[in-house]
């Protein structure tokens, strides 16, 4: 009869009454859950930290207000907003097994993470082509990206994610799901909460695909593009030194966006196309390229680049002569009172 009663469960179609599901964490390795949880924490920590502190340096220098390092708050936040969307809960499933998530949290978390991937990408094209003219056609810098073409160039990023993602979110949203609703996943991949489906969930699971191969090949094309004609453009240089300071720094950027792009297509298609590999791969693949960029986005771009650091050592010096005045003088005490002998 228990059997009888758990096949049921298990084949019967539900979109109201299936309210809440759950998330394995990593599937195979939840034994190992506490142990994965030190570099993520110590990742996600990285990434509060050096996104915050980043967005604090370039607001506080006039000096820093440049397309460049507009672009790049852009990105800190978007890194902020990517890596908060799955890291709280994701650890809180490692540390005190909270695997529950309402089934409107989880479509939330999904629009988040997905929707800011893409403008993530979008961005990294917009600075990609703001490298490309700053180095291949200096003069004409801040007359071709004038504030206005900056604030388009994101507006244009945040309206593709929307586009993008909301047809997305709101088919899994119509479709029946069966029970019990358990995620093999971290977070609330969208390939993951499918597979919980129980009608034909044909046009979203194409439609994803498709999205996410034009996303990244047509991104990823235009960052090559870009990057090959700012090396065309340095090989030309005289200066061994320049030449060996852009390589190193051109190589460091495309790194990190090889870590973004390459980890989530492979998890996207194994999932699809259900791969003959371990779960907990595919699960991995996807961790590594929403928590591992946003974390190194800001050591590569922010404290390798020179006028962070010395906007850095201005905002520092600025707010050290207000600190003396504020703090207690030998002849009298912190309140400005003269103390009495």
């Amino acid at each position: 009869m228990a059997g009888r009663l758990t096949t049921m469960s298990h084949s019967r179609p539900t979109n109201t009454s299936l309210l809440e599901l759950h998330l394995s964490g990593i599937p195979g390795l939840q034994h190992l859950h506490h142990w994965i949880s030190i570099p993520f924490c110590i990742m996600y920590l990285i990434t509060l930290a050096g996104n915050s502190t980043l967005l604090c340096v370039i607001k506080a220098d006039p000096s820093l207000h440049l397309p460049m390092f507009l672009f790049l708050s852009m990105l800190a936040v978007i890194d902020l907003v990517m890596s908060t969307s799955i890291t709280p809960k994701m650890l809180s499933i490692f540390w005190f097994r909270s695997t529950a998530i309402s089934l409107d949290a989880c479509l939330t978390q999904m629009y988040f993470v997905h929707a800011f991937s893409v403008m993530e990408s979008g961005l990294l094209v917009a600075m990609a082509f703001d490298r490309y003219v700053a180095i291949c056609n200096p003069l004409r810098y801040l007359s071709i990206l004038t504030s206005p073409v900056v604030a388009a160039l994101g507006l244009a990023t945040l309206l593709r994610a929307v586009v993008f993602m909301s047809p997305l979110t709101f088919q899994i949203r119509r479709l029946p799901l069966c029970s019990p609703g358990v995620v093999d996943h971290s977070y609330c991949e969208h390939m993951a909460v499918l597979k919980l489906a129980c009608g034909d969930a044909t046009f979203s699971n194409t439609y994803s695909l498709s999205v996410s191969t034009y996303v990244g090949s047509f991104d990823s094309l235009l960052i090559a593009l870009s990057y090959t004609l700012i090396l065309r453009a340095v090989l030309s240089l005289s200066s061994p030194q320049a030449r060996k300071k852009t390589f190193s720094t051109c190589g460091s950027h495309l790194c990190v966006m090889a870590l973004f792009y390459i980890p989530g297509l492979l998890s996207m298609y194994m999932e699809s196309y259900h791969q003959e590999l371990p779960p907990h791969v595919q699960v991995l693949l996807a961790n590594i390229y929403l928590l591992i960029p946003p974390a190194f986005n800001p050591l590569i771009y922010g404290i390798r680049t020179k006028q962070i650091r010395d906007g850095a050592r201005r905002v520092i010096s600025r707010r050290r002569p207000i600190a003396e005045k504020v703090g207690p003088s030998p002849q009298g005490t912190g309140l400005g009172v003269k103390s009495i002998p």
